[in-house]
């Protein structure tokens, strides 16, 4: 199993990464022979990703940062870097590799104290790897400052470093940036290729996979979480019921509240998994006393951790809201479907008799009003808005129609 086989859909870019993997190790072995490198590569040093949620942005440059990584004997003999089964491509794609850096907003966006030190790193020769590698999830988190100093790193980059930098687009990132950059886009998969892998990947019927797979309209990530965990199929069946529970205003407010609740949990229990653990770590790191007690000086430490982990749970609950209006805007997509009788396949058969019920009972102008209520929502999110305000006000928008 190669790096390339996990990503869904995406041949084309695949076929551009491997090649340029290709002249990225005959770069590297130019390099240690003292010899004249290719007169044409395909190989640069900074990338830009991007491509709608769930075609694998991510996972694709994680890929690629394997490839570049591998150690596989089987270069030697002409085989494509990227073997999947190496040190360099295990520990890359799992992300020990020493020489692979990832960068990801905690919060909602990425401060210059968080790219401070990987910058620095930037500048570095490779420890043990073919090459040094920062991959940057969240480009488009970047702010001005943290943006001018991967500006400052993209222009004058050392000569064994790669930039990996993932945005949902082009427009996301500044032109300063992507003008330096390397830009592949991605597509959605196709529902079938999804089910497909989730057969094949994941040993899932292939009823579960197809209704999981149509469901998340080719959002990989989300397509095999809906098949195989039962407590994200009850959130999504939890918010498909949204609808039919805002014909009051008190429902409507109910609604509003328990759909916040509801991330606001999964933001807890995630903080649950990860805080604590952090927390001991950086203890012990710092030579905590028996009991508990810091030594001098450290406080302004610890602080500046629970600063990250408040980010991090302020991110969490607004992505776990994110999801729930994605979920909310497919559900109103099929709606607008039925009225305007459209032959295109609806994501939520399973919810198909709300679908019919609310599409008899309403207009095309009303479902379009409250799919823009919807984006009004995420807007607001996006702003900063408190999400209980936020949420309030589309649920009520939902309402008058």
């Amino acid at each position: 199993m190669t790096v390339w086989d996990d990503l869904v859909g995406q041949e084309r870019v695949s076929e551009q990464l491997a090649a340029a993997a290709r002249d990225a190790d005959a770069l590297v072995t130019a390099a240690a022979a003292d010899t004249p490198p290719p007169a044409a590569s395909k190989m640069t040093h900074a990338w830009l990703f991007t491509g709608p949620p769930g075609a694998g942005v991510t996972k694709t440059a994680r890929a690629f940062a394997a490839a570049l990584q591998c150690v596989s004997p089987d270069r030697a003999l002409g085989g494509v870097p990227g073997c999947g089964f190496c040190d360099g491509c295990h520990t890359a794609l799992v992300g020990t590799h020493a020489d692979v850096s990832t960068v990801a907003a905690v919060g909602s966006q990425i401060l210059v104290e968080d790219m401070r030190d990987t910058v620095r790193k930037s500048f570095t020769s490779p420890a043990n790897g073919r090459w040094q590698i920062i991959l940057v999830e969240d480009a488009e988190r970047l702010n001005e400052k943290s943006a001018n100093a991967v500006l400052k790193a993209v222009e004058e980059p050392a000569p064994r470093t790669v930039w990996l930098l993932c945005a949902p687009s082009i427009e996301d990132v500044l032109p300063t940036i992507r003008s330096r950059c390397r830009h592949l886009n991605l597509s959605t998969p196709s529902v079938d290729a999804v089910a497909d892998m989730l057969v094949r990947r994941e040993g899932i019927e292939p009823d579960v996979a197809a209704a999981a797979a149509r469901a998340t309209q080719g959002h990989v990530d989300r397509a095999r979480r809906l098949a195989t965990d039962p407590a994200a199929r009850a959130r999504r069946a939890a918010v498909l019921k949204l609808p039919q529970r805002v014909e009051d205003v008190g429902g409507a407010l109910k609604a509003a509240q328990e759909l916040v609740d509801a991330a606001s949990e999964d933001a807890k229990q995630l903080a649950e998994e990860v805080d604590g653990k952090e927390t001991e770590e950086l203890k012990a790191a710092l030579g905590a006393a028996q009991g508990g007690r810091m030594p001098r000086g450290t406080a302004g430490v610890m602080k500046d951790l629970e600063d990250k982990q408040k980010r991090r749970r302020t991110r969490t609950q607004r992505d776990s809201l994110d999801l729930a209006l994605t979920d909310l805007t497919a559900f109103y997509r099929d709606v607008l479907a039925l009225q305007l009788g459209s032959r295109i396949a609806l994501a939520n058969t399973d919810a198909e008799d709300a679908l019919e019920r609310l599409a008899r009972a309403s207009t095309p102008e009303a479902t379009l009003r409250r799919i823009e209520a919807i984006a009004a929502c995420r807007e607001a999110l996006d702003r900063n808005v408190a999400p209980l305000l936020a949420v309030e006000a589309m649920t009520m928008a939902l309402r008058a129609g």
